[in-house]
């Protein structure tokens, strides 16, 4: 099919990350098997895709594609499509007694570091499984190698996980010795919570969630924040304003300030 090897081509040259390629083609592939390739079939297609009962964060990213597919692959104009909006939720956070609770319920020493380094770095967990010991300097400072969006950006952990790191090539390896996959890390965490008794749902990125709530609650400007989660936009950080029950907790309520009338 020739639209996707023009697709498969643009999205290399773009630069855009394996996850994306890989996302965008499925769903243009999806879409080019059973449409002819027409603005009105984009709405028919997604239309079909939200009677089948994808969520609106999934129909977006198909909108995603198919614009790319479009604009930058066939150079075609295409309306803009309205589609379900995303509903905005608050991350979930653990609780600082629910990050120890965690930690000591880790199977391994190996999952044990990994989780505190997820904690005390807030990496994404497929840069943690890039993550190589020529990254990590003596004094916690990480260069995170394209990252999000193709982006290097710099990030610290506690020094004293330092000594605890291997000494070369990646910091967490499977059997093959090959790079740990985000499933088995997941996996991995997933089992810590249950054991720890912990309700919530608790993956790597709750833990990425944490440190920078847990951050903010500490005073950390959410501008430092931002730089180091690598966020490219301030108003995706911002969410962890909300979630600050700390923070929250300290404001003086008004009727405190005044003499009530018993």
């Amino acid at each position: 099919m020739e639209q996707m090897v023009l697709l498969e081509s643009e999205l290399m040259l773009q630069g855009k990350s394996k996850h994306t390629q890989e996302l965008y083609k499925r769903y243009c592939h999806q879409f080019l098997s059973q449409y002819d390739c027409t603005p009105v079939n984009v709405k028919l297609f997604l239309a079909k895709k939200v009677g089948e009962g994808y969520s609106p964060r999934s129909i977006n990213l198909m909108r995603s594609a198919l614009y790319f597919l479009f604009k930058d692959v066939l150079e075609q104009p295409i309306p803009n499509i309205k589609i379900p909006k995303i509903k905005k939720s608050l991350p979930t956070v653990l609780s600082e007694d629910e990050i120890q609770r965690l930690f000591a319920a880790a199977g391994s020493r190996k999952s044990k570091l990994i989780m505190q380094l997820l904690y005390s770095s807030g990496l994404r967990v497929s840069e943690l499984c890039n993550l190589k010991r020529e990254h990590v300097e003596d004094n916690g400072r990480i260069i995170v190698k394209d990252g999000k969006g193709g982006k290097d950006r710099v990030c610290f952990i506690s020094t004293q996980l330092v000594s605890k790191l291997p000494q070369t090539g990646y910091l967490f390896t499977d059997r093959s010795n090959g790079p740990m996959t985000p499933r088995s890390v997941q996996r991995m965490v997933k089992r810590a919570a249950k054991r720890a008794g912990i309700t919530k749902h608790v993956t790597p990125h709750k833990l990425r969630h944490s440190f920078a709530t847990h951050l903010h609650n500490g005073g950390t400007s959410i501008r430092i924040i931002q730089e180091l989660l690598g966020h490219s936009n301030l108003q995706t950080t911002q969410i962890y304003t909300h979630v600050s029950e700390k923070l929250l907790e300290d404001v003086v309520n008004p009727l405190d300030s005044i003499k009530t009338v018993e």
